[in-house]
């Protein structure tokens, strides 16, 4: 019935219905998590850690529901069996879409831990949800473009070291560290640019990859490889809340975390960058292929 609307109409109501949701439960997580800033007692703001986290997967379930209220798309999802919402992830995807993101928090939500993603240091100014990624302890990175390095090669390195200072808070809670590892969503003008060998996606980016194994290596319990299609093509949010997508497939597959490739120097190494480069770009080929006959 909803979807039977005219996109000037279904949009906006359903845009409405999920700002409701955001707000109601952004303003609860924001005082609690002012609180957590200023009581200094580490069981007290281990509890309220908790907290918080149960109001995000609060605020997950709702959208998720509204998507299955609002949208007639078909969900085709398989090898999400088995997870344990107490674990420790490493996720790794394929990056299509802003779409990604519900996607990946409907499946996931609630049988495995909050996923967290690394965000650009701008988005702590996206209204009401930057404060919440805050609250949340979502690391922001600042990025530096290569002429800006070359001006103040004092800030190379500060990426990497925020990568390590936002992996050991990790290993304070369970935790399901996110991970586009193409760094960007794929278009095909950047798949000409790129010259990528993959007929579907982007090139892989190991370093973010590699930083992770390195810091959390040690307990993290599996690697999680998500595969996201859209049949119809990459769509927008827009035509998400307007029923325009009408199916899509998520094949999940797990992996045990590589022994050789935990705690090493992915940044000074060549020999083991070089093997960390060749073990990824196999999980690509494979993905590539999965991706090719999920299309036919």
């Amino acid at each position: 019935m909803f979807a039977k609307l005219p996109s000037f109409i279904s949009i906006p109501v359903a845009a409405t219905l999920f700002a409701i949701n955001t707000v109601a439960h952004c303003t609860p997580l924001l005082v609690l998590a002012l609180f957590k800033v200023l009581i200094p007692e580490p069981r007290v703001r281990g509890a309220l850690s908790r907290v918080l986290l149960a109001i995000s997967e609060s605020w997950i379930g709702v959208n998720s529901f509204l998507l299955d209220a609002l949208t007639p798309t078909e969900w085709d999802v398989q090898g999400i069996e088995g997870l344990d919402p107490n674990g420790w992830y490493l996720v790794l995807s394929n990056h299509q879409s802003w779409v990604d993101i519900p996607v990946l928090q409907k499946i996931f939500n609630r049988r495995i831990p909050l996923l967290k993603f690394f965000l650009k240091q701008q988005l702590i100014w996206v209204p009401v949800l930057g404060l919440a990624w805050w609250a949340l302890d979502f690391p922001f990175m600042r990025r530096y473009s290569r002429e800006q390095l070359e001006r103040r090669p004092e800030l190379r390195g500060t990426d990497i070291a925020a990568t390590r200072e936002a992996c050991k808070k990790f290993a304070e809670l369970p935790v399901s560290v996110m991970n586009f590892v193409e760094g960007t969503r794929f278009t095909p003008a950047k798949h000409e640019q790129q010259q990528s060998p993959y007929t579907h996606l982007l090139r892989p980016k190991a370093g973010g990859v590699a930083l992770v194994l390195q810091a959390m290596g040690g307990i993290l319990r599996e690697i999680v490889d998500v595969t996201i299609v859209y049949p119809r093509g990459r769509p927008t949010v827009a035509d998400l809340l307007a029923g325009r997508v009408p199916r899509i497939i998520v094949r999940v597959e797990r992996y045990p975390v590589p022994a050789d490739l935990v705690g090493g120097d992915y940044e000074n190494d060549k020999t083991f960058r070089a093997r960390f480069q060749q073990w990824i770009n196999a999980l690509w080929e494979a993905k590539d292929a999965r991706i090719a006959g999920l299309l036919k």
